[in-house]
């Protein structure tokens, strides 16, 4: 059967709920864990260069302005979390890194979702370009100082993992508000169905018990 004419196909919403049609899930699914893939491996790679890149242009010198009064290029070491944070728990930083890079390996394996792709390549990038460096400069695995270089008024020295990783957070909170789950599909409030169900079956509970009996023969001889 023919087609209404302007009819689409395929639908067009990458974050709506799956449909049946000549593109099924298995494909969507490879392109959107194609697409985290890059992602993870873009930010991975940017983060590494730009940080031994820093070690070998900025160590020992004085800040470089880039945009005079907004953005300078100084090198510190970090012990902490992005931005500074809890700089007297490396190790324990250095765990959790691990555990959110397996959470996030697992999670991705449901992807189809474009969104979710992207904020999970993002923050599992930026999450192993820091543990790289825990994990492999001085003083030691685990306990490393991560590389941090951008720095912006009133605001703490960071680097790109430390970004990717904030646009992550901020884009898992939209999907969250959208009720858009990885897989695609929109998460649905069931608490409503839930009672309605309730109160229909009390209902019907309640018209079996006040229902007035069958009427009966009249057996008197």
């Amino acid at each position: 059967m023919q087609t209404a004419r302007g009819a689409s196909l395929n639908p067009s919403d990458d974050d709506g709920p799956e449909s049946a049609g000549p593109v099924g899930p298995a494909p969507r699914r490879r392109r959107r864990i194609g697409f985290f893939a890059l992602v993870l491996i873009a930010v991975y790679v940017v983060d590494l260069v730009t940080k031994i890149v820093a070690v070998d242009r900025l160590e020992g010198r004085p800040p470089v302005e880039v945009v005079p009064g907004v953005l300078e290029l100084t090198l510190i070491r970090n012990p902490g979390a992005a931005f500074g944070m809890a700089t007297g728990f490396t190790i324990v930083l250095s765990a959790i890194a691990i555990v959110v890079c397996v959470v996030v390996a697992v999670v991705a394996r449901r992807l189809r979702s474009t969104v979710w792709a992207l904020a999970l390549g993002l923050l599992l990038g930026g999450a192993l370009g820091n543990l790289t460096d825990r994990m492999f400069r001085a003083p030691g695995p685990l306990r490393g100082h991560v590389i941090d270089f951008l720095a912006l008024p009133n605001w703490p020295v960071f680097n790109i993992a430390d970004s990717s990783i904030v646009v992550a957070a901020c884009l898992v909170a939209l999907q969250s508000f959208r009720g858009i789950g990885v897989d695609g599909e929109k998460v649905v409030d069931d608490e409503p169905r839930k009672r309605s169900r309730r109160r229909a079956a009390t209902a019907d509970t309640d018209a079996d018990g006040t229902a007035d009996p069958a009427p009966t023969k009249d057996r008197t001889e």
